[in-house]
């Protein structure tokens, strides 16, 4: 994946969160996105289910907030602060899509909060 997708994800992102400001539910923050997306041309699914497998059986499923392109995972928060589980839980998103790259998106604070994050799928296989 390319980082022109990142900067301009991140570009949109940004006009959001300046011209709405940190204080709202998640689901305000995708909705502008999406506005945003629309504008910049760019392609995206919101709210796509993601069926989580192990050792070739299905063991759970989960809601990915945005995919942009086909090739990036948005993970959106509206929280004062993030913790490592914000980040354990895009990683194994990551993981469960089969995407390389996310980020995740803090609107909850008056200063976007920016994580972007790679999963090497070929180094991550277990070989037990």
């Amino acid at each position: 994946m390319d980082d022109e997708l990142t900067q301009r994800v991140i570009g949109c992102a940004f006009e959001v969160s300046n011209t709405l400001g940190a204080g709202f539910f998640e689901k305000v923050y995708e909705k502008a996105l999406c506005i945003e997306f629309e504008k910049a041309g760019l392609v995206y699914v919101c709210q796509k289910p993601v069926l989580v497998r192990y050792k070739d059986r299905l063991v759970g499923e989960y809601i990915a907030d945005m995919i942009v392109e086909g090739q990036l995972l948005l993970e959106l928060k509206a929280l004062t602060a993030l913790g490592r589980e914000h980040e354990a839980q895009l990683i194994n998103y990551l993981k469960a899509t089969g995407l390389s790259v996310g980020l995740l998106l803090n609107f909850g604070r008056p200063k976007l909060g920016i994580k972007r994050m790679i999963w090497n799928h070929n180094e991550s296989k277990n070989t037990q």
